[in-house]
């Protein structure tokens, strides 16, 4: 499994999930990613990509996709921690996954 699902204890709140990156997020990968995020749709979350050492095109798109997502629906995303391979490979794919989706720089 591509990340692990830790809503906390069901207090009926919104407080943040934890979802924790596998190292490799290859092709084979973004299926459950997408699935573990959109399970969490509507709740802020945190996705812990410190362990991350490969981005693959795929899940990059899974990322950048639930970033605006939640950025549409007023719901905070975090990506953090974040490995040093996660920004140098996202950065050589041209993207930003580290900025505000609406502009601003966090």
């Amino acid at each position: 499994m591509t990340a692990q699902f830790d809503p906390g204890p069901d207090t009926g709140s919104l407080a943040p999930v934890r979802i924790c990156l596998a190292p490799a997020l290859n092709a084979t990968a973004a299926a459950d990613l997408a699935g573990e995020l959109l399970s969490v749709r509507g709740r802020p979350v945190v996705v812990d990509a410190g362990a991350v050492e490969q981005l693959g095109g795929l899940c990059l798109q899974v990322l950048l996709s639930a970033r605006m997502t939640w950025a549409a629906d007023d719901v905070s995303f975090a990506l953090t921690p974040a490995s040093q391979a996660i920004r140098d490979q996202a950065t050589v794919y041209g993207a930003d996954l580290f900025s505000d989706p609406m502009g601003a720089v966090a």
